[in-house]
């Protein structure tokens, strides 16, 4: 038995807790920031004062000493001191004082919420190691903090689209029965049509609050898987037997192909794997032709992983549609046109099902020619062959 790792959530507390350290680190760092800021000020003034000093102490020098070889051999001595004190102060300021204090800028920025800074230093020492831990930091929380909204604008948009996909077929029921409930309906024909439309809702809204509670597990990775390391081959074998008597009961032309020269090992939960093969299934059938509906599974090895492509003779999807159709609650049909069934949340369970595989799901389409799901699972590597 697999379980995916439960993510950690904090209480109140632990937010109160955070907040309190947040607040009094704050506060060192400001009591440290302005002492450092007041000892730069004075390294940075007193500079100035300490070459006047040394400038009096030549005029000195050269004025009260009698003998002039001695004045300037100390103005000597003392002008290779100033030129090695000023270049070494000068290198202090460059590489060590004005990084940190474009570092202080950063940890500002910081502070005022605004994650997207970057301070530019690219000195090999303990400081641009520093630094450089800095900008990685504030580009994760710039990543959380992206990540945050869009799981916002997500949740928004996920509470929009269930409201109105439960609102229109209660809608619906709530008309039927009040209409049957008035009696004025007498034809047993009409009764039954009311009652099927009922029925047919009730189902579409069972069927989606299923999908949610799938799909919201999937999310917050909760969602039981039992793998086991199974021959694909007899595996699928089986497995298309059961789609072959199921879509030729339907009219549907079906026709499975493997090219597979050994039965290699995957590592597979049939039920799962079976929910989203059958939600690429569903949605073909659903969106493809009234008759003469074909679909080809071809099974075939690439590189080290198992190819399974599912291929249908539908109406296709537009290309600019196609890079959505794994979104939930995404209709190619802008209309919304009901559909009972069609949840808008099959492609996207089915994606994340595949993906909890270890695998991916790709697509090809041509708009009047079809389109071509293909699951790519890794193969195992003990194979044996």
């Amino acid at each position: 038995m697999f379980k995916c790792r439960r993510p950690h959530t904090y209480s109140s507390t632990d937010k109160q807790c955070k907040d309190t350290i947040f607040a009094k680190f704050q506060m060192i760092h400001r009591h440290h920031h302005q002492e450092f800021h007041k000892y730069h000020q004075y390294f940075r003034y007193f500079r100035p004062a300490i070459v006047l000093f040394h400038i009096l102490t030549l005029y000195l020098l050269f004025s009260w000493v009698g003998f002039k070889g001695i004045g300037i051999f100390f103005a000597f001595l003392i002008s290779i001191k100033e030129i090695f004190q000023f270049v070494f102060l000068l290198r202090l300021e460059k590489r060590i004082l004005a990084p940190i204090e474009k570092l202080k800028v950063g940890v500002d920025e910081i502070a005022k919420g605004n994650y997207n800074v970057k301070v530019d230093y690219s000195a090999p020492n303990d400081l641009g190691l520093l630094i450089f831990s800095f900008n990685e930091m504030a580009q994760k929380l710039y990543e959380t903090e992206k990540m945050q909204t869009g799981y916002e604008e997500d949740r928004k948009a996920l509470i929009a689209n269930i409201s109105h996909d439960l609102k229109t077929p209660i809608t619906a029921i709530q008309g039927y029965i009040e209409v049957l409930q008035d009696g004025t309906i007498v034809d047993e024909d009409d009764k039954s049509k009311y009652l099927r439309t009922i029925h047919h809702n009730t189902t579409y809204i069972n069927k989606l609050i299923d999908d949610l509670f799938l799909f919201s597990k999937l999310d917050m990775q909760k969602l039981d898987f039992s793998f086991e390391t199974i021959q694909i081959c007899a595996f699928m074998n089986d497995f298309m037997e059961e789609y072959k008597f199921d879509l030729e009961e339907k009219n549907t032309h079906f026709q499975y192909i493997t090219q597979l020269e050994h039965d290699y090992l995957v590592k597979l939960d049939g039920r799962r794997f079976h929910q989203a093969f059958n939600n690429i299934i569903s949605n073909a059938v659903k969106h493809g032709p009234e008759s003469n509906l074909a679909i080809k599974i071809k099974m075939y090895q690439h590189d080290n992983f198992i190819c399974i492509d599912i291929q249908d003779n539908g109406p296709g999807i537009a290309s600019d549609k196609l890079p959505y159709i794994f979104n939930r609650f995404y209709r190619i049909d802008t209309e919304r046109k009901k559909n009972y069934g069609c949840t808008g949340l099959g492609l996207a369970i089915a994606l994340e099902l595949i993906e909890a595989h270890g695998g991916k799901i790709t697509v090809s389409s041509i708009e009047s020619a079809g389109t071509c799901f293909t699951i790519i699972l890794p193969i195992l590597q003990n194979n044996g062959d």
